[in-house]
């Protein structure tokens, strides 16, 4: 008899956690409020009228202290290894390169836990954010808040505009890369990753199938 179906449905079974619940809140806490500030920041562009900048400066303040949380947490806790780049990510894209333009008939090693392209889009994203969140908080002296009064000549003129063309062009930046990220996240093939950003966790198989045991060394097979 072939054990192979019976194989298969019990890896199914088994389950690898991936994303752990503090990253899970933090990614979809992030999610949120980019949203937000998008949302107050280029509808009123559109014409859309209302009192935006209260929402938009609390989300950006919220934005800045759980990025903050997040990178105390990456410094700390979580494995920082996983997110570095190196001449394997390079060999395994170059691999797939061929692989996709037929020029090989050698599929591509298998990645670690990120591959190249999951890592590039982390570190751009990280620069963006940092970019916006560190010129919207110089921007916040330029409105009234219950915490202190408005100081719009803390900069020249000319160091203020450096200051909103840096902001707008990483706005611009995160919403390209929102649209891009939104997109591959429902592609089909991709749903497993997608799942495991909503419940933490992919199969064996998925494990088995897409990463490399040796570059990710998991501990134990677990639900949770």
């Amino acid at each position: 008899m072939n054990s192979q179906p019976t194989q298969n449905t019990e890896d199914n079974a088994k389950k690898v956690v991936r994303h752990k619940l503090p990253d899970r809140i933090y990614h979809w806490t992030m999610a949120l409020t980019v949203i937000v500030l998008l949302v107050t920041a280029f509808l009123p562009i559109a014409g859309l009228k209302f009192p935006w900048v209260t929402v938009h400066w609390i989300a950006g303040v919220i934005l800045g202290v759980i990025v903050f949380i997040h990178i105390v947490r990456a410094l700390i806790w979580q494995e920082r290894a996983a997110m570095n780049i190196g001449l394997s990510d390079i060999k395994h894209a170059l691999q797939a390169f061929k692989w996709v333009l037929r020029t090989s008939k050698q599929p591509p090693d298998r990645p670690g836990k990120y591959p190249l392209l999951q890592k590039l889009y982390h570190h751009g994203i990280a620069v963006i954010v940092l970019v916006l969140i560190g010129t919207g908080g110089v921007m916040l002296a330029k409105i009234d808040t219950p915490f202190w009064q408005r100081n719009p000549y803390m900069l020249s003129a000319e160091n203020w505009g450096y200051i909103y063309v840096l902001h707008d062009l990483a706005s611009m930046a995160v919403l390209a890369l929102l649209m891009i990220h939104i997109y591959f996240a429902i592609r089909p093939e991709k749903l497993w990753i997608t799942r495991s950003m909503i419940l933490g966790w992919i199969t064996n198989q998925e494990y088995k199938d897409n990463h490399d045991p040796d570059a990710w060394v998991i501990e134990t097979d677990k639900s949770k």
